[in-house]
């Protein structure tokens, strides 16, 4: 499987974005999907994830709320909305599939886009 990460850009604070993941590989449709961020001089933590039927979906408390991750198994791409963005969801957003249960985790992911950044103004 490969991914890769895009829209990511330049928003105020309160303002929404959606940023994708294209896959391609014909076993996507297989895979967990999440979503990990990264901050400059912080480590990369998990952000939420999507099974592979869309069934079950998972948020860090950080993002509960405001962000909805989505997947189009047609289309092969994950979506993350993020809405009422703020000051700390600024960083490089990465996708990344896993063929196990989707987890936390970022050593479970076996499979990771380049990402893509975000970054929230005041």
């Amino acid at each position: 499987v490969q991914l890769q990460a895009s829209g990511g850009g330049l928003v105020q604070a309160g303002d929404s974005l959606r940023i994708s993941c294209a896959a391609s590989g014909r076993t996507f449709n297989k895979s967990a999907i999440a979503w990990f961020r990264q901050a400059p001089g912080k480590e990369r933590e998990f952000v939420g994830g999507i099974s592979w039927s869309g069934g079950t979906t998972r948020y860090a408390d950080s993002v509960k709320g405001r962000f909805t991750i989505s997947r189009d198994n047609a289309k092969n791409t994950v979506y993350l909305q993020m809405n009422s963005l703020k000051l700390e969801d600024t960083a490089v957003y990465y996708c990344a599939a896993s063929f196990s249960a989707m987890s936390t985790l970022t050593y479970q992911y076996d499979y990771w886009g380049q990402g893509t950044l975000v970054t929230v103004s005041s």
